[in-house]
């Protein structure tokens, strides 16, 4: 039986309505695709803890919840990924892709000319839907 693992993607948006994408490097596992950063959500941690904690220490900014935006569960070849992206917005600091080959804001027209992972996808097409 495949392994569930439980994800968080934030899911922030700057003062021009632009969104923050984030390249996966070669090393990590989907290399070269697109994600909304975040992880896995620790054993005894809620969904707020899990997004600030690792954007802390992807991105080394400090974020704002605000509220659960998309909940989806993908199985991939290995395992299966339940990704909960969560709309957040920057408190302190500058993303810093650590982790990541680059990171990029784009407006919600664009994000779907990016190849993104498929577990992202579903929040992709929402936020290219959604109205501003």
């Amino acid at each position: 039986m495949k392994k569930l693992i439980k994800v968080v993607g934030a899911i922030i948006e700057n003062d021009n309505n632009e969104i923050l994408c984030a390249l996966r490097s070669p090393k990590m596992s989907l290399p070269n695709m697109w994600e909304f950063p975040g992880g896995k959500v620790e054993k005894n941690e809620n969904l707020a803890q899990a997004i600030i904690r690792e954007i802390q220490e992807e991105l080394t900014c400090s974020i704002e919840y605000k509220e659960i935006f998309n909940d989806n569960t993908h199985d991939y070849e290995k395992f299966i990924v339940n990704l909960i992206t969560i709309k957040c917005k920057i408190k302190e600091g500058t993303p810093i892709a650590d982790e990541h080959s680059k990171l990029i804001w784009l407006k919600r027209e664009n994000l779907k000319s990016l190849r993104w992972a498929p577990a992202d996808i579903p929040a992709v097409e929402q936020l290219a839907n959604e109205k501003v």
